[in-house]
């Protein structure tokens, strides 16, 4: 058997793995290699178990401009799809900070299916955003379309996200992993979960280590929703990753009234965080107003994911007054 290192095993971390083999009974034998460290193990007279490995780390923990992810503590991402107006996107800061909410999402750059739709207000949308941060202290996180506007959208954002259409956006992933950032990586929507950890790769590859996985559903053959929420990819990406994971259940479901029990599921399988769309008036919101949460709608959530990380041993994140 061998088992290859992650780039940001510590020497510590190490000697626990070859400590491990020898509690096994086995002989560790450590391969340096150019980029990663190897440890082959001899002395075994059949398969070894994988999961007395897998283990063995200790889980990440992204600071967001002082908000911890990844931490004991749950922390909630929400505001509406696309930034439509000062008023719009002001109304939603006020309102999600006021649940309980850390970090406003909204996108100023939006790639849409058809290109007639609603594509953002752009460089106004950063400013906006920006205002709405200096108001209510929220921290920013929205969508970085492309290598080109990358430079603006970081200058604005203290979480950059990078959405389901461009996970494999190689470009994209090594340019923000040359940017040391925060990155929230969203699930391609017909992705395996190997293939979310191998794009997350590539920007860890870069010495960007400050990666937030987010699961947002998956395309299948369901089509009652608007795609299927894979909640089964939590628990695997904790076991096989260090990284903190995010789910979203508003993409991942696409029903409003759904919504809230996704929340409270996705907080019971250890999500580190939520991302949720909040509107201040979803039926007129120009895009994604069928899944998103209204502002007393969005307050019941809080109490309910709340209630729920209590449960299972954890506690909700709220900004320091």
């Amino acid at each position: 058997m061998l088992i290859v290192l992650h780039t940001d095993v510590s020497p510590a971390q190490q000697a626990a793995i070859e400590a491990r083999v020898r509690e096994l009974g086995f002989t560790p034998h450590p391969i340096e290699g150019a980029g990663r460290t190897a440890i082959g193990i001899t002395g075994n007279k059949g398969p070894i178990d994988p999961g007395h490995f897998r283990l063995m780390h200790d889980d990440t923990v992204v600071d967001v401009a002082g908000v911890p992810i990844g931490g004991r503590a749950l922390v909630v991402m929400a505001g509406p799809c696309a930034v439509e107006s000062e008023q719009q996107i002001l109304g939603a800061a006020r309102g999600v900070a006021k649940s309980g909410a850390s970090l406003l999402r909204g996108g100023a750059f939006k790639p849409r299916t058809s290109p007639y739709d609603f594509q953002g207000l752009k460089v106004r949308g950063l400013e906006l955003l920006s205002k709405a941060r200096a108001e209510t202290g929220l921290k920013v996180v929205t969508e970085v379309k492309d290598t080109e506007t990358l430079p603006a959208v970081a200058e604005a954002a203290d979480l950059l996200q990078i959405g389901a259409r461009n996970m494999q956006n190689f470009s994209l992933l090594e340019a923000v992993g040359d940017l040391r950032k925060p990155v929230l990586l969203k699930r391609g929507m017909s992705s395996t979960i190997k293939e979310l950890l191998m794009a997350a790769e590539y920007i860890v590859s870069r010495g960007n280590k400050q990666v937030i996985l987010c699961e947002r559903g998956i395309r299948t053959f369901e089509t009652m929703t608007r795609n299927t929420l894979d909640l089964n990819a939590v628990p695997m990406l904790k076991e096989q990753s260090h990284l903190p994971v995010v789910v979203d259940p508003s993409h991942g479901i696409g029903i409003r009234s759904a919504v809230l029990p996704m929340a409270r599921a996705a907080v019971a399988a250890g999500a580190d965080g939520l991302i949720i769309e909040v509107h201040p008036d979803p039926d007129r919101a120009l895009s994604d107003g069928m899944q998103s949460l209204d502002l007393p709608l969005f307050a019941q959530l809080m109490r309910e994911v709340e209630a729920v990380a209590r449960a299972i041993g954890r506690s909700l994140y709220r900004m320091p007054a």
